[in-house]
């Protein structure tokens, strides 16, 4: 059963959770996209950060100390490569408002932990991808413009940096480990994450050679183009765009799951080419859908 409330609003978190007194709580709740909360800072750090606030409040105020309580935080928590692999212990740097507000619900997480007893934990999250994954997101952007193109789109993608490197792994995986963070004795912080890192580019070249679509990189820098090749021609599908670099870019991310993969028991279902098959199946689907629906109107 859906209940609505508002993560900006305390008396409708406060009502929601004494008229439940759930045994667990997830706060997923946030402005997730990173460039976007160079744009919207301040909603940004309303949601993503004082959101969690809202509800540790409410569960202290309430005194339902029995709530389990889980917190998404973020690889962007991270921000410049100090190490080869982040782990629980590494330095927190944040790089945008997203990663700020993150910082903040990290933080206050372990303080009410530490200053009420509650069972409240955080969930280091690194970049978690899915057929579910948002449009606006770079890896959905891609899986979709792709599948478009393999049924005779003529569009061109645009994007920012290619050579930032990522820890991408399954949501399926991860939402299983959120769960998992709960079911343990004592309440802690965990980082999730494959331990692997790829490019964008990297996805890119591993989504096109799926679907058999050659492609060749030209150029360097802000110049840089894809080209599709096809019996000898090559038709442009790729171009780099001043307007989707972030103000501060994080280049490099990478996790260390050791903890997880030990206490937790760990172990992902889903590798990168895994990942991407089961995007690029979906969008291709959902294209297919949409080109015959188009067809007979």
């Amino acid at each position: 059963f859906l209940h609505y409330g508002d993560l900006t609003d305390t008396d409708s978190l406060v009502k929601i959770i004494n008229k439940i007194k759930p045994n667990e709580i997830y706060n997923l709740g946030a402005q997730s996209h990173v460039g976007v909360s160079f744009d919207n800072p301040v909603y940004t750090a309303e949601v993503t950060g004082l959101g969690s606030l809202r509800i540790l409040e409410a569960i202290k105020f309430l005194k339902l100390r029995k709530i389990k309580f889980y917190q998404a935080t973020s690889s962007e928590l991270f921000g410049e490569k100090t190490v080869t692999k982040f782990n629980e212990n590494s330095e927190l740097n944040p790089k945008s408002p997203y990663g700020v507000a993150k910082l903040f619900a990290h933080h206050i997480t372990k303080i009410y932990r530490e200053s009420y007893g509650i069972f409240a934990c955080s969930g280091i999250l690194f970049n978690h991808e899915s057929p579910r994954r948002g449009e606006t997101f770079v890896t959905r952007k891609i899986t979709m413009f792709l599948a478009n193109r393999i049924l005779g789109s003529k569009n061109i993608l645009k994007l920012g940096n290619i050579y930032a490197k990522r820890d991408w792994g399954h949501a399926k995986d991860y939402v299983e480990m959120q769960w998992k963070i709960l079911q343990q004795k004592k309440p802690d912080d965990y980082v999730i994450a494959t331990g692997q890192t790829h490019s964008v580019k990297e996805f890119i070249n591993t989504a096109c050679k799926m679907l058999n679509i050659k492609i060749k990189w030209v150029g360097k820098g802000i110049n840089e183009k894809a080209y599709e090749i096809k019996k000898n021609k090559k038709e442009m599908m790729i171009k780099i765009d001043k307007k989707y670099f972030r103000p501060l870019d994080i280049n490099y991310l990478r996790g260390n799951p050791k903890k997880a993969f030990k206490k937790l028991k760990f172990k992902p279902k889903y590798n990168f080419y895994k990942l991407i098959k089961t995007m690029i199946d979906h969008d291709l689907d959902e294209a297919k859908k949409e080109k015959i629906l188009i067809e007979n109107q």
